[in-house]
C-alpha cells in the first residue's frame, strides 16, 4: 500500500508575505448538451481566483460548484467566497475548518495557496471513456467512438432512457466485447428506488459490470436516514457499489468515519470540488484505505484549470504509475476551455511536467 504524503510535505505557511486575491466569474459552453439525472447542462459557471503576492508571484484557482448538487451551491456564493478570500488576505492562511461546508471554495483557495507539486516527469493517467445519457442510438454511437480511440474502460450514465432499453444496450455491448476487452462501469445517479434496486443490481451483475455508482438517491444532507438502505444494498449486492453523491455534505472527520463504517461500500469516488477540496479528498482516501475500501478520483466538470490540479492530486494519492482508470476525461467538453498542459492521448490523460 502506497504511503500518502504528509500534509507538511507540501503545505507552506502563507503569512510571510501579503496577498491579494481577485475573483472573476466565467461561463463555459458545452460542445454538446451534457445529460445528467438532474437535467441537461448547456453551460458551466466557475469563479476564478487570481492571487498576487508582494514578491510578484501569481497563482490561479478555480471554484466551480455544481448547480443543485454541491453542498455550497448557494444564492450568495460570490459574496461568501469574497469573505473567505478577505480572510486569507488578512491572515495568510486557509481557514480549513470554517471552509468544510464550502468544498468548492476550499478547492479554489488550495490551488492558489497549497498547490500539489508539479510532476517530475510527464504523467500518463488512465481514464475511463464517459458516455453521456441520451437515446439508445446516441449512447451506442458514443460507445463506438470511445472504442475507436482506444478506450478499454467505459462509464455509462444510465437513467435517462427506460430501463429495458438501457439493459438492452449493456447486453449488446457484452455480446460483442468480453470483460477483458472492455471494463464497464455504470452510474445510476440515484435513479433506482429501494423497491427495484436489488433486482436491477442483480440483472446488471450478469454482464460483468465493474461497479455501479450511487444506485439509489443519496441521503438528504445533514441526515442519515437512508444510510441503512445503502448499507443493505452494499451488503447483499453481488455487484460492487461505489458512493459518489452520498459523500456530499459529509464534511467532518467523524461524519466520514460514520458513513464508511455504516455503509461499507466497495469504492468511493472523489471530486475535490464536492468532497472537501484537496485536503478533504486526502482525508477520505486515508479513511477508506484504513477500511480496505477502494477509491478513484474524478472531475466535477471543472475547466482545464481545475482538471490540471485534480490530475496532480491523483498522482499524489495513487502514484505516478496509476493502474485504475480515473474519471479525468472531461477536458474536451467545452468550446471555450482554458489552455493547459493537458491532452487526452488514447485512453490516457497526458499531463506535461
Amino acid at each position: 500500500m502506497m504511503r500518502m504524503k504528509k500534509r507538511e510535505d507540501y503545505f507552506f505557511f502563507c503569512n510571510k508575505m501579503s496577498k491579494k486575491i481577485n475573483i472573476e466569474e466565467r461561463l463555459f459552453h458545452f460542445k454538446q448538451p451534457a445529460g445528467t439525472s438532474r437535467g441537461v447542462y448547456l453551460t458551466r459557471r466557475s469563479w476564478f481566483l487570481t492571487m498576487h503576492d508582494s514578491e510578484g508571484g501569481e497563482a490561479i484557482g478555480e471554484c466551480a460548484p455544481l448547480p443543485q448538487l454541491s453542498c455550497d451551491d448557494i444564492p450568495d456564493y460570490a459574496q461568501v467566497l469574497r469573505g473567505y478570500c478577505d480572510d486569507v488576505e488578512r491572515t495568510g492562511e486557509i481557514p480549513y475548518e470554517a471552509l468544510r461546508p464550502y468544498p468548492s471554495m476550499l478547492f479554489g483557495l488550495e490551488q492558489c495557496l497549497t498547490p500539489c507539486p508539479k510532476p517530475q516527469k510527464d504523467l500518463l493517467i488512465p481514464i475511463n471513456g464517459l458516455i453521456w445519457m441520451g437515446t439508445f442510438e446516441e449512447m451506442y454511437q458514443r460507445i463506438e467512438e470511445k472504442l475507436a480511440t482506444g478506450f478499454h474502460c467505459v462509464k455509462l450514465k444510465i437513467g435517462a432512457i427506460d430501463w429495458e432499453r438501457e439493459i438492452a444496450l449493456i447486453r449488446f455491448i457484452r455480446q460483442h466485447f468480453t470483460r477483458e476487452q472492455i471494463e464497464l462501469r455504470v452510474d445510476a445517479n440515484g435513479g433506482f428506488s429501494m423497491e427495484n434496486a436489488m433486482n436491477r443490481l442483480e440483472e446488471l451483475a450478469r454482464y460483468d459490470i465493474h461497479s455501479i455508482e450511487q444506485p439509489i438517491k443519496a441521503s438528504p444532507q445533514g441526515e442519515n436516514r437512508r444510510w441503512a438502505d445503502m448499507a443493505l444494498l452494499c451488503k447483499d449486492s453481488s455487484l460492487p457499489i461505489a458512493l459518489d453523491e452520498e459523500l456530499i455534505g459529509v464534511n467532518s472527520l467523524e461524519e466520514k468515519k460514520s458513513l464508511l463504517d455504516t455503509i461499507h461500500p466497495r469504492y468511493i469516488i472523489l471530486k475535490p470540488s464536492l468532497h472537501g477540496g484537496m485536503n478533504g479528498t486526502r482525508e477520505w482516501v486515508r479513511l477508506a484505505r484504513e477500511r480496505e475500501i477502494g477509491s478513484w478520483i474524478t472531475s466535477a466538470l471543472e475547466s482545464n484549470v481545475g482538471l490540471y490540479t485534480i490530475a496532480l492530486l491523483a498522482e499524489e494519492l495513487y502514484g505516478p504509475d496509476i493502474k485504475m482508470p480515473q474519471g479525468l476525461g472531461t477536458g474536451q467538453l467545452f468550446t471555450d476551455n482554458i489552455p493547459m498542459p493537458l491532452e487526452v492521448r488514447g485512453e490516457k490523460l497526458w499531463v506535461s511536467k
